[in-house]
Order: structure tokens, then C-alpha cells, then sequence
């Protein structure tokens, strides 16, 4: 596959995130309200597209839970299948839970707490020592911090590899200073104009304005988007449609939440161009 710019998601692809971030929705949800989803749930809520932000994500599964408590029968399943059909994200969850019958609308509104779900998710990824320096306050209880226990995926030589062989830029959801302990951890240096965080533009993925504006800033005539969900593989699709000057190639990679040829079919349905078994098979896959 043609390059010359490479752009690079954090989660699932250069760390693994299964026992920080979606831990830390799970268990945010159940600390507020007694009962949550299953961890395999949250692939479902990623699936239905929209949730580039785990905070929203979290948001969303809590809203199911409380629905659930006022008597709606959906499932997990039928619930994420509905917010998919209504384009996704937390706006569609909202319109499907008020879609919903037979359950109390007013309670559910009255009980859904973003701002403490918000500050639980952040005192448990964080821990009470970061929560302190980044959210500028003293956390609701204390937490070692699931974001310290993030297993690296990339080896120092893909790393070494592709910062020597093409341009490379990195588009997260995840906010700066996140993002900044996460490219640290894992040896990768990218200044702030090549890389877009959850505090650099308002409409997230798969919205492709930063991996066009990366393409223009590199000016590159073909780009790769990797990342670990549909919504990164249609970010590049996305990107094409808004940029026919320029090629982009959306990657999917196996080692975040979809998995197995599962995860490939649904990366192949979604347009990727190519999947990988994980990011450091990147380099064989470059020219």
C-alpha cells in the first residue's frame, strides 16, 4: 500500500485500553446507580457508531440502565441496533431511551447524572493524584488510576519505522493531557500540529476534518488512518468523499474491541482498505 502520511488512533492501537478506559465505564455506571453493562456490551455501543468519546459512551450505557430500572424490556443488543439506525452517538441514544414505552421518562431524566458519572469515570481512570493535577479539584473518592496499568501494543522498532519512513500524525478522542501520558508511555513524538485531540475540534470521528486538515498539513498525496473501530475505518471513507485529491486508506487493527474475523468482516463492511492483526504489522503492509 502506497503512503507517505500515517496517522495513528492511541486506544487499541498503541495501547490496550480494555482494563482502563472501558473498565472504567463500567464500573463508573455501577458506582452511580448500583448496576451497569457487561464490558463485551461496550463493543456494542461502539459498533452502533458516535462514541469516540467514552465520557458520551458512558453517558449512553447509564441512560440504558436506568431505562432498564423503569421497566424497558430491550436488551442491550436491540437498544445499541436502535441508536445505529438513528445515526448513533449519545443524541440517538437519548431519542431511542425517550422512544421507549412503558417506562417513566421524568425518572429516568431526573436520575441521569452526567456530571457525577463524568467526575467517577475520571477519579477511576485518573486516579485521585492525576484527577487533581488535570481536573483542577479534589476527586469524590480515592482511585490508583486505571491509566496507569495500559499495556503498550507498539514495539519500539514499528515506532522507529514509520517515524523514519513517512509523516506521522495521531486523532484520538481522547483529551490532551491523555493523550500526551499516553504518546509518552510509548516513545512516540508528535508536535501539536500534527495531531488532533478531543480538545481540538467539536465533531469527533468519524467527522473527517483532522485527518484532512493532517493530509494538508503533511501535504500528502495518500494517507492511512489505523485505528480499532468502525468509526476510524469511516473517518478514512469519510475523508475520500471530502477530499478526492488525495487517497486514504482506513485500517482497522484486532487488538482492541473487535476481534477475530468477527471484527474483520465488520472492518471489510465498513470500507477498510486493509486489517491487521496489530499495529506493528503496519510497517510490512507500507511502501
Amino acid at each position: 500500500m502506497n503512503a507517505d502520511a500515517v496517522v495513528l488512533d492511541i486506544d487499541g492501537v498503541l495501547v490496550d485500553v480494555a482494563d482502563s478506559y472501558r473498565r472504567a465505564i463500567v464500573e463508573s455506571v455501577d458506582r452511580v446507580y448500583g448496576k451497569t453493562i457487561d464490558i463485551e456490551d461496550i463493543q456494542r455501543f461502539k459498533d452502533a457508531g458516535g462514541f469516540n468519546n467514552d465520557w458520551e459512551l458512558t453517558y449512553a450505557a447509564a441512560l440504558f440502565v436506568l431505562a432498564r430500572r423503569e421497566g424497558l424490556r430491550t436488551n442491550v443488543a436491540e437498544f445499541t441496533d436502535a441508536v445505529a439506525e438513528r445515526g448513533g452517538g449519545l443524541e440517538a441514544a437519548r431519542t431511542v431511551a425517550a422512544e421507549m414505552p412503558n417506562i417513566s421518562q421524568a425518572r429516568v431524566r431526573d436520575k441521569w447524572d452526567r456530571e457525577r458519572l463524568r467526575d467517577v469515570f475520571q477519579t477511576l481512570y485518573l486516579g485521585s493524584n492525576l484527577y487533581r493535577e488535570l481536573e483542577g479539584g479534589d476527586p469524590p473518592f480515592d482511585a490508583p488510576g486505571y491509566i496507569h496499568d495500559e499495556p503498550v501494543i507498539v514495539d519500539p522498532e514499528t515506532i522507529d519505522d514509520l517515524t523514519g519512513r513517512f509523516d506521522v500524525g495521531v486523532v484520538t478522542g481522547r483529551p490532551a493531557a491523555e493523550a500526551d501520558i499516553a504518546l509518552d508511555r510509548v516513545g512516540l513524538d508528535v508536535p501539536d500540529e500534527h495531531r488532533f485531540t478531543m480538545d481540538d475540534w467539536e465533531e469527533g470521528k468519524p467527522h473527517p476534518h483532522a485527518l484532512v486538515t493532517l493530509a494538508e498539513r503533511f501535504d500528502a498525496h495518500a494517507v492511512t488512518f489505523t485505528g480499532d473501530t468502525l468509526d476510524d475505518v469511516e473517518t478514512a471513507v469519510n475523508a475520500a468523499e471530502a477530499d478526492p485529491g488525495r487517497e486514504y486508506y482506513g485500517i482497522g487493527v484486532l487488538t482492541g474491541g473487535l476481534t477475530g474475523e468477527e471484527g474483520r468482516r465488520k472492518y471489510e463492511a465498513a470500507g477498510a482498505a486493509a486489517v491487521v492483526d496489530t499495529v506493528n504489522d503496519l510497517p510490512g503492509l507500507l511502501e
